[in-house]
């Protein structure tokens, strides 16, 4: 596995980057939500470590695995949301 910085990930889109600390020849690699393996609600966020296989994907590199450096991800706070979706009920 390498290991990589996130560089940004969108949570609504459920994609972002990696930037690898070695062996992708410069290049950033595509996550996809799909393959962060973790419970829950599966998200990055800027800056977090992690580690990651890479493949060929039809545009450049995509991550194949992705283990955040916790084991569990970012922690997502969804007070503000829960707060606004309160006046709807």
């Amino acid at each position: 596995m390498l290991t990589g910085t996130v560089k940004w990930f969108n949570n609504p889109k459920g994609y972002g980057f990696i930037q690898a600390q070695e062996g992708t020849e410069n290049q950033d690699v595509l996550i996809h939500y799909s393959v962060i393996e973790m419970d829950g609600f599966k998200t990055l966020k800027a800056g977090q470590t992690v580690s990651f296989d890479v493949g060929q994907g039809p545009k450049g590199l995509i991550a194949t695995k992705v283990l955040p450096d916790n084991g569990q991800g970012a922690k997502v706070d969804n007070t503000e949301v829960l707060e606004k979706d309160s006046s709807l009920a």
